[in-house]
């Protein structure tokens, strides 16, 4: 499955627009290797998405075209959440 949608179908992301979109920007990961919203995501893959200020490292459990929300949270497990602050510049 395409990684944008499997990102919009497991509900992580919205819209399947932002995640080819933060994959354009290079904030998405897939075993620690810039992704493309064309990379091919496969049962135990880890991705990581940079997105606001959160950074989330999820591992792929199932891969299904459609699910509800209950089914959503079934395909991945949450691996790490970290919020990242942004540093401020003093001068």
């Amino acid at each position: 499955m395409r990684l944008d949608k499997y990102l919009k179908t497991a509900r992580i992301l919205k819209r399947r627009s932002v995640s080819k979109e933060l994959a354009d920007q290079q904030r998405v990961y897939v075993n620690g290797r810039i992704a493309k919203p064309s990379t091919e995501v496969k049962e135990g893959d880890l991705i990581r998405v940079l997105f606001g200020n959160r950074e989330l490292t999820v591992r792929v459990l199932q891969l299904q075209k459609q699910a509800n929300k209950s089914d959503a949270a079934l395909m991945f497990e949450v691996v790490e959440e970290t919020l990242i602050q942004k540093e401020k510049l003093s001068e």
